[in-house]
């Protein structure tokens, strides 16, 4: 049994003077109060109580266990009150990751939201390109973009992410505006360091999947670099729609190749576990869900 059980069973018997009343209190039987106190002085190494066929009287051992438990027991009480309370209403610390470039465009917005709504939660959130290892780093959530998660994890699609392959009218002026992305070739592109020394983007050709190597001539752990370097001419970019759309509109950059788009690339929210997640974490997961409108099937959870 639970040292802390064998300890409220002593404790009984403390308040109660007897083995009789402690049991009938306690729903259990006189036989099985006497064998709890009989473990418990085994696992302490010394006699708790003093006995006879008439009284029981605590040791000075005794004593001091009654005295120091009452604090134990009594933290351990509230903390139980707590975590049920966490269980149901959304309170407490979230540790969550995400990229850096939703973590700096759309994130921070959503996040302030849900905190006025749920004035309990605190949010820690690390801002980062590289797949941190989420039980190592004690993550509940990590926000990533691709197409599929860690098996390990349970994922939840929660917005398609339009990547679009864009450069300055400079550059097309110069190089030429690819009609196929074949023709991406002849190109030079700045690509993410994720994709390693060869990178390779996707298309949809004909309804199929259809990749392209690339020839990079600057890789960056973030794509916000390479939308400056496509702005100011050095090449290509293939980046979310979301951290250039100003630019689009503005007519910095240009985007091409717009028929042959994947639409696969996707922001999902993963998790280590199905069962026993805090409100807070379900609150948050339904409020991104909210907000960001999925229409596709989800991963369950």
């Amino acid at each position: 049994m639970d040292t802390l059980e064998l300890i409220r069973t002593f404790r009984e018997i403390a308040a109660r003077g007897g083995f009789s009343l402690a049991a009938k209190t306690l729903d259990v039987s006189k036989a099985n109060v006497s064998k709890h106190v009989a473990e418990l002085e085994s696992r302490l190494g010394t006699r708790l109580l003093n006995r006879s066929t008439r009284t029981v009287s605590l040791t000075d051992a005794g004593g001091l266990l009654l005295e120091r438990s009452k604090p134990l027991l009594e933290m351990m009480a509230l903390t139980r009150e707590e975590l049920q309370h966490r269980s149901q209403e959304p309170s407490g610390r979230l540790r969550m990751t995400a990229p850096q470039g939703i973590g700096s465009v759309e994130l921070p917005a959503l996040l302030a939201d849900f905190m006025r709504r749920y004035p309990e939660v605190h949010i820690s959130l690390d801002l980062s390109n590289r797949v941190l290892d989420m039980v190592e780093e004690g993550l509940d959530l990590a926000l990533r973009v691709g197409t599929a998660p860690n098996e390990n994890l349970i994922a939840r699609k929660l917005r398609l992410i339009d990547v679009v392959v864009c450069a300055s009218p400079g550059y097309w002026q110069a190089r030429g505006v690819p009609q196929h992305p074949d023709e991406l070739v002849e190109h030079d592109a700045v690509t993410l360091s994720m994709h390693g020394m060869h990178p390779e983007w996707r298309f949809k050709v004909n309804g199929k999947a259809h990749n392209v190597a690339v020839r990079s001539r600057m890789d960056a752990t973030d794509p916000v670099p390479l939308v400056h370097m496509a702005l100011h001419g050095l090449g290509i970019a293939r980046v979310p729609r979301l951290l250039v759309q100003a630019q689009l509109d503005s007519g910095a950059l240009v985007s091409v190749l717009e028929d042959f788009r994947a639409n696969d690339v996707w922001l999902y929210a993963a998790y280590t576990q199905r069962r026993h997640n805090s409100a807070a974490l379900k609150a948050l997961l339904a409020f991104m869900e909210a907000r960001w409108k999925v229409t596709a099937d989800k991963a369950p959870g």
